[in-house]
């Protein structure tokens, strides 16, 4: 470990005394610090795309991240310490220390404060949370936590509260209940018999060939359930068009508000997600993949870890190939770009595009990305054939569409319904119409990002391409339902503080933009003309898909609210 300090000892000025001599430049690595971080990674590989893997474990193990630990750190890994700290100060669920600062208490509940939990009563709960506990555990509020249809919602460690209660948290606390509850789910014996990994098989023995497949995919007409809508097949086509070695990535970080169909796939059918995983990989010929799994979802991350040490010891998973890496609370890392950054182990910047990833992505290679709910739909397409899919559908549309419904209905959930479908038909043949003593006023179609529609839009086919010329966007099917009881305004700022809270900060119209926002309609008059100029600047000049979809919710108010502006 003595070379390791070698890039940062310099000689510096006088030494005591005023006499010349020698001192070490930068902080130096505690050996006590440096022998913990050395048994904490063990076998791991000193590479730099597992260093957020790297601060996970010391987190887990320190419940925070200190100095000389990130010091040492960076000694192991051979990268300079601005750069583990850069990576580490990123990422909200990292506690990176001050000098001399104690560690936070041994636990830490954290308190979702997003649109659906705000509507059942978050801010109230997380006052009696504060009020309840001052310096014997840590309350916090946190974004979105993807248990949505559960609101409010909070975790005790990594244990999380459904319908939350001081009371039903109290009782978690006191009993120390800070490990994830896994949940039944369907595993790799049980999916055999029911004839999984069949179709894999097939692919492998080349009983079925790439084109069959592609091509397959393309008449299904299957698309991006992530948010983006492209076509799979296509983009399956166009990666493998790209020369070797090519790679793949999936999107399991869905952190959108109102979202959490990923998570109800991964965490009752991982195995059916994890062979349409193992057909895209064949079928471009990845070399290798990486699952990126946002972190609020501990129990998930222990059911495909199973999952995937079961696979290693059949014939269909080479060990080594298939690769699940943890995110750390960064919504903006949803965003393709900017999780392939966080996967090589940096800050979760989106990059420019162009190139894409399909030719320069992960690594710098042809990278296929897709996300949880497109992977698990392959299999489906695969056996019942490509017209099974798209002869699905209603009012013009083709295909499966899953809906995270929450707030003001009956029976909330995940929702596995044709896509077009209406949100009056959702509402009503899906969620058992709305909640007790509630009228609807509106509803988001897409999560945070989509924007807010009137009820007298309850008609309008749920799908891409639908919901573009009424200001808003399908998304990922996240389904807010507001009530003649809630305020857009409300919801609208509150969109804006996650979005404030959330923007990674590259570029100024995001980063001062949501701020600025978020400000101006804090206050008891909103000045609209201004709030709509800062609008079109968020919209037209952000980097990413963040700044410029946070006006939406905004933008709807004064469309189709114009009785809620403050």
């Amino acid at each position: 470990m003595a070379d390791g300090n070698s890039d940062i000892l310099k000689f510096r000025g006088p030494g005591k005394g005023g006499k010349g001599g020698a001192m070490p430049k930068g902080r130096q690595v505690d050996p006590d610090a440096a022998a913990e971080v050395a048994a904490l990674l063990g076998e791991m590989p000193r590479r730099r795309d597992l260093l957020i893997e790297a601060l996970h474990l010391i987190q887990d193990e320190y419940r925070c991240l200190a100095p000389a630990h990130l010091v040492a750190l960076a000694d192991e890994f051979r990268l300079a310490m601005a750069e583990v700290y850069e990576t580490a100060t990123f990422y909200h669920h990292f506690d990176v220390l001050e000098d001399d600062a104690p560690p936070p208490p041994q636990i830490t509940i954290r308190t979702c404060d997003s649109i659906a939990c705000e509507l059942a009563g978050a801010q109230d709960l997380i006052e009696q949370l504060r009020t309840r506990y001052s310096d014997t555990v840590r309350v916090i509020a946190a974004p979105c936590m993807g248990a949505c249809d559960h609101a409010p919602v909070a975790a005790v460690g990594q244990n999380q509260v459904f319908a939350a209660t001081s009371e039903r948290i109290e009782k978690a606390v006191s009993a120390n209940a800070t490990a994830p509850a896994i949940p039944g789910h369907i595993d790799y014996d049980t999916y055999l018999l029911e004839g999984g990994y069949r179709t894999l098989q097939e692919c492998l023995s080349g009983h079925l060939s790439r084109e069959t497949v592609v091509t397959r995919m393309e008449q299904s007409e299957l698309r991006g359930l992530g948010g983006a809508g492209f076509p799979t097949g296509r983009k399956w086509r166009i990666v493998s068009g790209f020369p070797g070695p090519r790679l793949m990535a999936v999107n399991a970080d869905e952190g959108e508000p109102g979202t959490f169909k990923d998570r109800y796939f991964l965490e009752t059918d991982p195995h059916r997600f994890l062979e349409g995983v193992l057909i895209g990989m064949w079928a471009v010929e990845a070399e290798e993949c990486f699952i990126y799994l946002r972190d609020e979802y501990p129990a998930a991350r222990r059911i495909l870890l199973d999952a995937i040490a079961k696979l290693e010891k059949t014939d269909l998973l080479k060990p080594g190939t298939l690769h699940l890496r943890r995110g750390a609370g960064a919504y903006i890392c949803g965003e393709e770009s900017a999780m392939i950054e966080s996967i090589e182990g940096k800050r979760g910047l989106p990059r420019h595009r162009p190139p894409f990833a399909a030719e320069v992505g992960l690594f710098g290679r042809p990278t296929l990305i897709n996300n949880v709910e497109t992977l698990f739909w392959v299999r489906d397409v695969l056996e019942k054939g490509a017209d099974w899919f798209a002869g699905h559908g209603r009012n013009g549309s083709k295909g499966i569409r899953t809906f995270s419904v929450s707030g003001r209905v009956r029976e909330p959930g995940v929702k596995i319904a044709e896509a077009g479908i209406t949100l009056r038909e959702l509402i009503e043949e899906y969620c058992g119409g709305m909640a007790e003593g509630h009228t609807l006023k509106g509803y988001l179609p897409g999560g945070a990002s989509g924007g807010i529609l009137p009820a007298s839009k309850d008609n309008l086919p749920l799908d891409f391409g639908t919901l573009e010329e009424h200001g808003c966007l399908i998304g990922s099917a996240a389904v807010v339902v507001l009530s003649d009881q809630d305020s857009t305004a409300d919801a609208a700022l509150n969109l804006m503080k996650f979005f404030e809270d959330e923007s990674c900060g590259q570029c100024t119209p995001c980063r001062a933009g949501c701020e600025k926002a978020a400000k101006l309609m804090s206050q008891d008059n909103w000045d609209q003309g201004l709030l709509e100029e800062l609008s079109r600047t968020m919209t037209d000049a952000s980097i990413c898909g963040l700044g410029q979809a946070a006006p939406n919710g905004l933008l709807s108010v004064f469309r189709h609210f114009p009785q809620d502006v403050k």
